[in-house]
């Protein structure tokens, strides 16, 4: 599997999850109803799937690379859906989020 086709699992598989979880938000916070709850639901559980899609066997490793880009995401999620404006602090944390994405998923690695 490419490194580009690795990226854009991770990005839908975020997409899935940060978009589940502000439809919930939405359905009870804003009170949107159960519509919204279960699209949020069921995003949630098409995350749970698209994550296994990596090619990586190693589920700590895929998770905690996918930590970082959930960080990133869901500030940039806020900033679209929400109208949230990260300061300094907030675009710093999440480029080193980025660079730690980078060096866990795609370091080069011996084979044991």
């Amino acid at each position: 599997m490419t490194v580009a086709k690795s990226v854009l699992l991770l990005c839908l598989a975020g997409l899935a999850e940060i978009g589940g979880a502000w439809l919930v938000w939405q359905g009870v916070r804003e009170n949107r109803g159960l519509a919204w709850m279960g699209a949020g639901v069921i995003a949630l559980g098409l995350y749970g799937f698209i994550i296994t899609l990596q090619p990586d066997a190693h589920f700590g490793r895929i998770l905690a690379a996918y930590g970082g880009l959930f960080i990133a995401g869901s500030l940039a999620w806020g900033m679209v859906m929400d109208g949230f404006r990260p300061d300094r602090f907030d675009v710093i944390g999440a480029i080193l989020c980025l660079v730690g994405v980078a060096v866990i998923m795609y370091a080069p690695r011996v084979a044991p």
